[in-house]
């Protein structure tokens, strides 16, 4: 049996300093998406988007590990890519007018047609009601600077500007949309010991 860390093998990408702003240059990735808009705290579509990217996730981990190659390996956290077609919905706190897409990380050996296979396992016996909404697909992120914020999401705002103020400094510009990884369950950790990965990518 193979046993594979990938956040230890992308930790560049995944454990940045909550100290110091970082430039990274984040290559092509394979992920499972959704796309959807509205609040995050109270939209049916977000926690039905969470509930299907993480049972495929795992039905896929657990078929690699049974199948012939036998490997072995963690489920990485869910992503999110947040906008919004007037972007002052981020300040106002307005956040019906948020949009999103959910997302996680695939290693390399995962494939269209096995995501495709497991993909109709899972609906034969779970179905999540946003399954049918994941798609499978390649997302290069390129240049971009993050930073970890500890604490709760509430309280981004600071280490938000700080990153901003970091691509700013160094005379680039934001591209692209703000991106998170969440690295804590939120569901046992006190939210003054959440980890959350907050990077922009920048030209």
């Amino acid at each position: 049996m193979t046993k594979l860390d990938l956040k230890k093998d992308l930790r560049h990408l995944y454990a940045p300093s909550a100290k110091d702003v970082a430039v990274v240059d984040v290559p092509s990735m394979h992920f499972l998406m959704i796309d959807g808009e509205g609040d995050p705290n109270h939209a049916p579509a977000y926690a039905e988007a969470v509930e299907a990217l993480f049972t495929l996730a795992y039905a896929i981990k657990f078929a690699v590990k049974k199948g012939p190659a036998g490997i072995d390996y963690g489920v990485m956290p869910l992503e999110g890519l947040w906008w919004a077609d007037d972007m002052s919905a981020f300040t106002t706190g307005d956040r019906s007018q948020w949009q999103w897409t959910m997302m996680i990380m695939q290693p390399d050996f995962v494939n269209a047609s096995l995501v495709a296979d497991i993909t109709k396992e899972v609906t034969r016996k779970k179905n999540p009601v946003a399954l049918p909404l994941v798609r499978f697909e390649a997302f290069a992120e390129g240049p971009a600077a993050q930073v970890m914020h500890l604490g709760p999401f509430s309280e981004e705002g600071p280490t938000i500007e700080r990153l901003h103020g970091f691509i700013e400094a160094s005379g680039r510009q934001l591209a692209g949309k703000h991106h998170e990884i969440y690295l804590s369950d939120i569901r046992k950790a006190a939210p003054d010991k959440w980890k959350t990965v907050v990077r922009q990518p920048l030209r």
